[in-house]
């Protein structure tokens, strides 16, 4: 059973996420942060693409990452954070259309580390298909493991 170490989760994230300023540079958001899990929407724009006008395989990676990441963060003590241990995506399509739609969970709570995953979508008019899966792991740092 998932469950979190903090109850104060909710608003130890939204604290977190306004230093996260490599999100805002990428113009994603996190608009669902519950227990164990988050979810995420990017409205895609030129500087997310490669060459034919995919979204480019490191922001699909990338999305995947901070929602399982952060899914994981809901669940660990207040003075307790997280680090991607390993990651491992899937691409099934070209993310081609208007929007990417990310969401993270965790499959299996430990006391070291938070086995993910994480699915990104893309959004094309009435048409959601999914891009890309990915399996994480993410390794928790105590306070004794922080340099002072």
């Amino acid at each position: 059973m998932i469950k979190t170490l903090n109850p104060e989760y909710k608003s130890r994230v939204e604290q977190y996420l306004k230093r996260q300023y490599f999100m805002k540079h990428i113009n994603f958001s996190l608009n669902v942060i519950e227990e164990g899990c988050t979810e995420g929407w990017l409205d895609i724009e030129e500087i997310h693409k490669q060459q034919k006008g995919f979204v480019h395989g490191g922001v699909i990676a990338t999305l995947a990452d901070i929602t399982a990441g952060f899914a994981a963060y809901t669940l660990v003590p207040e003075d307790h954070h997280v680090v991607t241990g390993e990651i491992k995506v899937s691409y099934f399509n070209p993310g081609v259309g208007q929007k990417l739609h990310a969401k993270g969970w965790v499959i299996k709570q430990g006391r070291k580390m938070n086995f993910c995953e994480a699915e990104v979508w893309c959004i094309n008019g009435e048409t959601k298909t999914l891009i890309a899966k990915a399996t994480t792991t993410m390794v928790t740092i105590f306070p004794e493991d922080i340099p002072s």
